[in-house]
């Protein structure tokens, strides 16, 4: 095998695309473990950059004795938050509890894992495998207001209502510009939506899509300006007040995992996915991936958070009737 086709990783869409079923079977299990282990690293690397940007930004030093340039400090932080006791709230539904978590973890990575982060490969290689993409992410709101309303804590429980209330208003635009990327490439296939981009990126074909998108993705995220999880002031922690220690450290992990799968939809639906002259298709999407999560730390240091009626209003009274634009024009201009 040549090096560039194993970078390329033509031998991984050669088993998906086998027709012996133990072929296929194989090439799912590997490319899962492999995005498993992508996901992993850039849940490592990126939270440990932002830790330092953000230091660098702020004028202090951030991790800098655990490793070289701090590098392990995030190894350090997870042993000891694994090592600490797993409490539970007396009055929370210690079931639901217990399971809510894991399950907006394990509905992230599997969502990672329906994404065909190579032409033709994964497990949702299908037509209209975005459809059924954004129809289990709407799920994360119910999965979080699960997770507050059984702690028991009524700060957990109203800030569950409020980070639901604000992610319902801004899902409705979000899935407004999918339909808009849909139509103007003729599929809800994320290869054929990658594919419709040879000639010229979404981004610059629907600018606001693009802009309205991008922010609802934000809110989605929980990510500056939208982090009221983090209004400490009147929530604590939000709906995370009452998580021990060990369900912490999967709190963060969840933060990182959800900022690779919304990196990888901007990419995949703005800025042309995988495709790229001369890098592998890997290459080329990751680093769009890290350059989005990138900008994204730069508007964490420097955007303030807003109150809860101004995220509503700004949401519904412009972001709504702009995704209504974007929706006709796209339809009067392109089809």
């Amino acid at each position: 095998m040549s090096i560039a086709s194993l970078l390329s990783l033509s031998w991984l869409v050669s088993l998906l695309s086998s027709s012996s079923l133990l072929d296929q079977a194989a090439g799912l299990f590997i490319y899962a473990v492999g995005v498993a282990v992508l996901v992993m690293l850039f849940v490592y690397f990126v939270s440990w950059f932002e830790r330092k940007f953000i230091a660098k930004v702020q004028g202090r030093h951030g991790p800098t004795f655990v490793g070289k340039y701090g590098i392990l400090q995030n190894l350090a932080d997870l042993t000891k938050l694994l090592a600490k006791a797993d409490y539970w709230p007396k009055r929370a539904d210690r079931l639901v509890f217990a399971v809510a978590l894991p399950a907006m973890l394990a509905l992230s990575i599997f969502l990672v894992m329906l994404l065909p982060l190579l032409p033709s490969t994964g497990i949702g290689s299908f037509a209209n495998n975005l459809l059924l993409i954004f129809v289990l992410f709407a799920f994360m709101p119910l999965l979080i207001f699960v997770n507050g309303v059984s702690s028991g804590n009524k700060f957990g429980e109203i800030s569950a209502q409020r980070s639901v209330i604000m992610l319902l208003s801004y899902e409705i635009p979000m899935f407004l510009v999918v339909a808009s990327a849909g139509l103007l490439a003729g599929s809800f296939s994320i290869s054929g939506i990658v594919g419709a981009q040879s000639k010229a990126w979404y981004v610059l074909l629907m600018p606001i899509g693009f802009f309205v998108f991008f922010v609802a993705m934000l809110a989605e995220l929980e990510r500056s300006p939208f982090d009221l999880r983090e209004a400490d002031s009147e929530l604590i922690s939000g709906w995370l007040t009452d998580v021990s220690a060990p369900y912490y450290s999967l709190a963060l992990f969840l933060d990182y995992a959800k900022m690779f799968l919304g990196g990888a939809l901007i990419s995949i639906l703005f800025f042309g996915g995988w495709s790229g002259p001369v890098l592998p298709p890997i290459a080329w999407l990751m680093t769009k991936i890290v350059l989005i999560a990138v900008f994204i730390m730069v508007i964490r240091a420097t955007a303030v958070r807003m109150r809860l009626d101004r995220l509503l209003r700004f949401g519904w009274l412009l972001l709504l009737p702009l995704a209504l634009i974007n929706l006709l024009v796209t339809f009067v201009l392109f089809v």
